[in-house]
């Protein structure tokens, strides 16, 4: 029984259950997660002994109904590990996560619940049940849910099963921790401050800020972006920094000692694949995609391989033309990958006359997302943003913002996490506090996280044009989940194919470079001057350049992906080296660029070993096809409308699960996506590539 002076110990009394920050403590999580198993395990074990006649309420429903402790304990909890991390709540990290996959296994694997799923899923395909399109939905997931965990696997295989998930558990949260103290550690102190010439002031600033966190008075402190390229590169003019930088990179769990993540990659692999031959699966791709709109692993590399030869044509074709830069400038030998950037950014400057660190001015924090972000989503589908200041946060740098419709009605809150900091892993995500659920009488609680250098003291946050990218790109998963308009948790907001939950984000940063929604955020920060026109003109086409460079890098993470987890359990024992796995299959896939290193190396991919994208990190460019042909839609029917943006979240961004994707797709696009408006956006018109038969419509 859980104390009633814990906070998780009943539903929040604040706005949309928003977690009371202010009163929870490094304390209350285990209590909070062992009392919400138990409360769900007692829950279960009533819906499998009910005697009753299994019927879609008293089996499906109640399930979804159930575990309501652990949700509220767990979704606070894991979001503040990602967020606001400290050894305490690591520590707890690495006790629970074996008891949840245990906990999960244990009502996945009861044979009983699956029987009574198995008897309701039975009657509904004789239409016995009289069950609507939503509730058929939910059955067939949980029916899928239980038979992809191993429900119907013999007894000593279950048992097996639950030791590989057991061990996966573990080792993935301590794949994590690792990176985010490895990342910490490599970040790159800087002693003599006129190697930062290039850095813009507000960088050198944040730099010097960072230094001083760190206990370096007097020096300068460069941390580490979650990927390979660091955004620094860009503007560094001092080579030899550049090389530091990038090396400190890619040697991110490389380096021996305690933090190296090398053999948590092959272990991780190992075991997924031993798990992959348990359930009957070839391998964990094919696992992992068979749950997928791409269906099968040889659709996604008929996609990513087709791609290759023209990615890394147009790649060394840039690579000529900066290495001529490059000796230009005095240099001799090969243009090496912390050059590219720097060299890449001349190019720009010199052709399209955009210099990426003279606009961060036109770019401030505050202004991007009310004048930008919030405003498309305004215009597009009536969402009305007002800051409240008088909530609980789990930090001093989150921000809340209450969401209402057009009518007033409220659709929940809006969480803003945007500034660096040791304790926040890398990179840029949503999740959720609260899903949204007709069934549980719940609006949603979203937050989105970015990773934005702070400014200085009483200075404002300027972005570069790739964080306001990211900003629209994340609150692209925001409206995901709080336009959601659903009854059953299970298939609430983002819960749909993990290469179908990019596809809404991707399309929502196409508002960020469209005029009319420029036009309002991009203003100096200090003059209030607009971006001029021409300035504008040249950055769209300024984006277009250096595709070649941008495709390469993520086709070899993409690949690099795939061939971990095509691994068969006869294969993985061979794998001990990492370094000499990466190149080999690098090479293999014709993606082996020395300029040109993937997004992210094994080491220190943290969407695959230690985040929920293994086998599925392809997503980001099967997603980016349906997102092109969508923005083609956006313009046919005249952009930043209201009607286009209520007809897009009425066939798409509120259904959740509830229809299969693909097929929402086609209905709203009137046929299956082309595959065209992504080849000609990423300067890939000479590939040869086709959509499956089925996909393509």
């Amino acid at each position: 029984m859980l104390a009633p002076t814990n906070p998780y110990a009943t539903p929040s009394d604040l706005p949309h259950q928003l977690p009371p920050f202010d009163r929870i403590r490094v304390e209350h999580h285990r209590p909070a997660l062992e009392a919400g198993m138990a409360e769900q395990r007692a829950e279960v074990e009533a819906i499998a002994t009910d005697p009753a006649e299994p019927t879609f309420a008293n089996t499906v429903e109640a399930l979804e109904r159930s575990g309501r402790l652990l949700a509220r304990a767990a979704n606070t909890f894991f979001n503040l590990t990602s967020s606001v991390s400290s050894e305490q709540l690591r520590a707890v990290e690495s006790e629970v996560a074996p008891l949840l996959a245990a906990h999960s296994d244990a009502i996945h694997l009861d044979p009983r619940l699956f029987a009574r799923i198995d008897a309701v899923r039975a009657r509904a395909a004789g239409d016995a049940a009289g069950l609507d399109a939503e509730q058929r939905a939910v059955l067939e997931r949980y029916h899928t849910d239980f038979v992809r965990a191993g429900a119907a696997l013999g007894p000593e295989e279950q048992q097996r099963l639950r030791a590989l998930n057991e061990e996966l558990s573990a080792l993935t949260t301590a794949f994590g921790t690792h990176l985010l103290e490895e990342t910490n550690a490599l970040a790159v102190l800087v002693e003599d401050a006129a190697a930062l010439d290039g850095l813009s002031p507000q960088e050198v600033s944040a730099a010097a800020q960072a230094a001083r966190a760190r206990g370096h008075e007097g020096g300068h402190l460069l941390p580490l972006a979650l990927p390979t390229a660091q955004p620094v590169l860009a503007s560094l003019r001092d080579r030899d920094l550049r090389e530091r930088v990038h090396t400190a990179s890619v040697t991110r769990g490389a380096r021996g000692g305690e933090h190296d993540t090398r053999a948590l990659v092959v272990r991780i692999a190992a075991l997924r694949a031993q798990r992959s031959a348990l359930l009957g699966f070839p391998a964990h791709a094919d696992w992992v995609v068979a749950d997928q709109t791409a269906g099968s692993r040889e659709t996604v590399m008929t996609m990513l391989t087709s791609l290759v030869p023209a990615a890394t044509s147009n790649a060394r074709g840039e690579q000529a033309e900066l290495t001529a830069a490059l000796h230009a400038d005095g240099h001799t030998g090969p243009l090496r990958p912390w050059d590219w950037a720097h060299y890449a950014e001349r190019v720009r400057r010199e052709r399209f006359a955009v210099d990426a660190a003279a606009l961060r001015p036109y770019f401030p924090l505050d202004a991007v997302l009310t004048d930008g972000v919030f405003w498309a989503a305004q215009q597009l589908y009536g969402l009305e943003l007002t800051e409240r200041t008088d909530l609980p946060v789990p930090h001093p740098d989150v921000r809340v913002w209450e969401v209402r419709d057009e009518d007033g009605r409220e659709r929940g809150l809006f969480l803003g996490d945007f500034f660096a900091r040791e304790s926040k892993r890398g990179g840029a995500w949503m999740s959720t506090y609260v899903d949204q659920s007709h069934l549980l009488g719940t609006l949603p609680v979203v937050v989105v996280t970015l990773n934005v250098p702070p400014p200085a003291p009483g200075e404002p946050a300027l972005l570069s044009v790739d964080e306001v990218d990211t900003a629209f790109h994340e609150f692209g998963h925001a409206l995901h989940g709080l336009l959601s308009d659903v009854r059953h948790p299970r298939l609430s907001g983002t819960t749909v194919p993990r290469d179908f939950v990019e596809y809404p984000s991707q399309v929502n940063e196409f508002w960020a470079w469209e005029p009319v929604v420029l036009a309002r955020y991009a203003r100096h920060h200090a003059t209030g001057e607009a971006l001029p026109g021409e300035q504008v003109e040249r950055l769209r086409a300024a984006q277009s350049y250096g595709q070649g460079h941008a495709t390469t890098e993520i086709l070899a993470a993409m690949l690099l992906d795939q061939a971990w987890h095509q691994l068969d359990p006869a294969e993985e024992v061979a794998v001990q080296d990492v370094e000499a796995f990466e190149a080999a299959a690098l090479e293999r896939f014709g993606v082996a660029l020395e300029a040109v290193p993937p997004r992210y190396r094994s080491t220190y991919f943290n969407h695959v070993f230690g985040g929920g994208y293994s086998a599925g990190y392809y997503s980001y460019l099967w997603s980016e096809v349906l997102d092109a042909d969508t923005v083609e839609w956006f313009r046919e029917h005249g952009g930043l409308r209201r009607a286009n943006g209520a007809a897009f979240a009425a066939a798409l961004l509120s259904r959740g699960g509830t229809v299969d994707p693909m097929a929402a797709y086609a209905a709203f696009r009137g046929r299956g996506p082309r595959i065209e408006p992504l080849l000609e956006r990423r300067g890939l018109t000479g590939a040869e590539m086709t959509l499956p038969e089925d996909e393509a419509g």
